[in-house]
């Protein structure tokens, strides 16, 4: 059966660096299709998995607004626009990656995550994982752009307002109604021993999973490459693996 991942959290919480891990460990570990989408206007998911130069939603919605004469008479603009979207998806070993973009204003916007959320409903069943990278905050949850899922990851730190605003996620997902089937909190940048047992019982979430501070991880950023670089040394992508390993065994 097909699942979908939905990966949240509040900016600079390291959101982006664990969707990019996960999704290197699902296409290496699980041999199957995973479809990485970067819902973030912010479209750093692309820069962390080591692809460049992605054809965006964004970018052909606005091909198709500043020249209509393109679109066939027989396609008409929405379906045009799916075409060139998935002929812009861009492939790599063992996961294909979808990015939004950002948008130039309101309206845009809301097609934008219109035209994404069709998009997603019509390719979420040809891979055995989707893996949606949201964009940091509350914003597509209350727009209700992030729907149905089988597991959803908030990411935080350790810091009171990031936990602060992992709770709000957690509360607006039950609030709104959004069918969630399991709930994570995943704590990135641990410098202390996490107390699993208490915050599974503050958050309401099936597990509470630890990502120690990793400096190659930091010095990875720090020269603008991808998690691919990561060896086993790496104590953020060995979290991730064990992680992995928790939720999708492998035998």
């Amino acid at each position: 059966m097909a699942e979908v991942i939905v990966i949240a959290g509040k900016g600079g919480t390291g959101k982006t660096t664990f969707a990019a891990l996960l999704i290197r460990w699902l296409a290496e570990h699980q041999k199957a299709g995973v479809l990485a989408i970067d819902a973030d206007p912010n479209s750093t998911l692309g820069d962390a998995l080591g692809i460049k130069g992605v054809v965006s939603v964004s970018d052909v919605i606005e091909q198709v607004a500043q020249k209509p004469d393109s679109v066939p008479v027989s396609m008409g603009k929405d379906a045009y626009i799916s075409y060139q979207v998935h002929q812009g998806i861009a492939e790599s070993d063992g996961f294909d990656l979808l990015v939004m973009g950002r948008p130039e204003g309101p309206g845009c916007y809301c097609y934008a995550n219109n035209v994404l959320r069709r998009i997603m409903g019509e390719m979420t069943a040809d891979y055995a994982f989707t893996v949606v990278d949201n964009e940091a905050g509350l914003e597509h949850f209350s727009r209700k752009t992030t729907r149905a899922c089988q597991k959803l990851f908030v990411v935080s730190d350790e810091t009171v307002v990031g936990l602060k605003s992992a709770r709000r996620m957690f509360e607006l997902v039950e609030a709104l109604g959004i069918p969630v089937e399991e709930r994570y909190l995943v704590v990135n940048r641990l410098e202390k021993d996490l107390s699993e047992g208490a915050m599974k019982e503050e958050f309401g979430v099936r597990r509470v999973f630890g990502i120690p501070k990793d400096d190659a991880l930091l010095e990875a950023a720090r020269q603008g490459k991808s998690v691919s670089v990561l060896g086993p040394a790496s104590v953020a992508r060995t979290a991730v693996e064990k992680m992995g390993e928790a939720l999708w065994p492998t035998g």
